[in-house]
């Protein structure tokens, strides 16, 4: 990977024998593997056994978990706050799981949407919950550096399954409780399952 990372550097028209550059080359492959590590991840040792049989049925949110991901058209970045939300049936996820695997999946070459859906897709399928609700909110670098050049504007997606694509009442409670950053206009329509939102 050094070698391509170096001939990179020559095709934009650097010297990648400068000072500067010398030690590039192994750094951005450090990066590369750090940000890609979702890959070689298995979810399975991520939940590390992490599913607890609880007499519980209401919602349960983690809501602003960080997370950072390349874009897969551009190998930019994508960053921002994911908030997920699920209603058990009989198990529940330990709580510091839940950002864990939002990270297994960020750390991929990735859309947002797709995303979104692992995330959901996921919880769905490890405790068969009454319904999942994931949400994400993110700036995109290949909208803001580059193409349109809009440093403000940044996207919202959303995952309905279950009890929270089936009941409004429960996506509204859960759409009023994380609170989406800056009262993002369309909103409601996100809630009624509109534009961004993915179905079950």
């Amino acid at each position: 990977m050094q070698d391509l990372i170096r001939k990179l550097l020559t095709e934009v028209g650097e010297d990648p024998n400068r000072e500067g550059l010398l030690d590039t080359p192994k750094r951005v492959e450090k990066a590369l593997h750090f940000l890609t590590s979702g890959y070689q991840a298995d979810i399975d040792d991520v939940l590390n056994g992490a599913l607890f049989t609880v007499d519980y049925n209401e919602m349960v949110i983690v809501k602003d978990i960080d997370f950072y991901s390349l874009c897969e058209h551009h190998l930019l970045p994508f960053f921002g706050k994911c908030h997920v939300a699920y209603i058990p049936s009989h198990k529940v996820i330990g709580l510091s799981k839940i950002p864990r695997l939002v990270d297994v999946f960020s750390r991929r070459l990735q859309v947002q949407e797709r995303l979104t859906n692992q995330i959901a897709d996921t919880i769905k399928d490890k405790i068969a919950p009454l319904g999942v609700a994931v949400v994400m909110e993110a700036t995109h670098l290949c909208m803001s550096m580059r193409g349109v050049e809009k440093q403000n504007s940044f996207a919202v997606t959303s995952a309905m399954l279950g009890g929270f694509r089936s009941n409004a009442r429960t996506r509204m409670e859960f759409l009023e409780l994380i609170k989406l950053r800056g009262a993002v206009p369309g909103i409601r329509d996100l809630s009624a399952g509109a534009v961004c939102a993915v179905d079950d």
